[in-house]
């Protein structure tokens, strides 16, 4: 899933970015469908992920391209790329190595609500203060 400078600049022309810069993310497990992560993407990170074949974020806390991996090691390899009808929002499905979310779950969706609150359905995989 990588395509040439020259392939997505017509592409990164259609996305319709907020007035922030940024573009919606959901990141699902490209075989089971489970959704992993929302994050967002501007420009230049949608770029790096089309041209990589690896996730690349913009972290608004940081205000900085992330690369998903970068420290922990637990990369997205992109199998699959969806737009929505208004090319706004993004549907990422992934090979996600390691864990996607940086509790140390595999998926940043661990928590489903219950009669009672929410239940904590986590699968560790990583401890994450060995990790960041």
């Amino acid at each position: 899933m990588s395509l040439t400078s020259a392939n997505l600049e017509p592409l990164l022309d259609q996305v319709k970015f907020d007035d922030r810069g940024l573009a919606s993310a959901i990141v699902l497990d490209a075989k089971t469908g489970q959704p992993l992560m929302f994050a967002f993407v501007n420009r230049e990170s949608l770029k790096l992920t089309l041209e990589t074949g690896k996730m690349h974020y913009w972290s608004r806390s940081r205000k900085e391209i992330w690369f998903k991996g970068g420290t922990s090691g637990h990369v997205q390899n992109v199998k699959e790329v969806f737009v929505d009808c208004d090319n706004d929002a993004f549907v990422f499905k992934v090979e996600q190595l390691g864990g996607a979310c940086h509790t140390g779950n595999y998926s940043c969706f661990f928590r489903k609500l219950g009669p009672e609150g929410w239940i904590d359905l986590g699968d560790k995989v990583f401890d994450p203060t060995k990790v960041y």
